[in-house]
Order: C-alpha cells, then structure tokens, then sequence
C-alpha cells in the first residue's frame, strides 16, 4: 500500500508562483507513473503533469512553459512548481501514483487528498 499526501497550496495573486509536494510512504514494487492532475468546480479532473520511466515528461498544454515536475528519489517526494499563475489554474490538486507489486501484476492508481490552489486576479 501507498499513501500520498499533498501539500504547497494557497491563495497566490496572478502571476505569482507555488509549488507543490506530494510525499509518498509505504510500499510498492515498482512505479509507472507519477502525475499531479486538478479539478476545478464543475469541471472533470485533469492531467496537468506526468512522468515516467526513462525521464518521460508529458505536460498539459494549457501549463507547457510554466510548470514543472520533478521528484526526489531519496525523499520519496514529488513536486510540481508552478510559475506565472493564471486564474484559470484555481483547482485542487492531486497527485497520484499508479505502480504494481510485481512486474505481472494489474496497476493500481493511488491518489493524495488533495490541495487547493486559488489564484486571484
């Protein structure tokens, strides 16, 4: 079992910049994928960033050039900083993690609590 917890979030002006953590404990034999996706009211939840294997990066478009996702092994933390927020980008956040116990096994999709970010213009 995993268990994620986000934090990081606020209330921050247009323009200005958070960033995210999501701090994962427990145990699992291997990842995927790790992604932060939102949801915004009234919306469905979103992929804003993920990454995998090798050093693959995908981003929505909609953050391309302004956000970025990293993670630090040692820690066991992932993180997504966001620069030049935009009011569109008010939402909670979740990070998730899908990995399998053993190279055979189904997937399992984990997911944080959630944070909220509220940007202000």
């Amino acid at each position: 079992q995993v268990q994620l917890v986000e934090s990081g979030g606020g209330v921050v002006q247009a323009g200005g910049s958070l960033k995210l953590s999501c701090a994962a404990s427990g145990s699992i034999g291997s990842v995927d994928i790790m992604a932060w996706y939102r949801q915004a009211p009234g919306k469905q939840r979103e992929l804003v960033a993920a990454m995998a294997g090798r050093g693959i990066i995908n981003y929505a478009d909609s953050v391309k050039g302004r956000f970025t996702i990293s993670k630090s092994d040692v820690q066991n933390t992932m993180y997504l900083q966001m620069n030049s927020l935009k009011p569109e980008d008010t939402a909670v956040y979740y990070c998730n993690l899908r990995g399998r116990a053993h190279l055979f096994a189904t997937p399992v999709d984990y997911w944080g609590q959630g944070t909220q970010v509220t940007v202000s213009s």
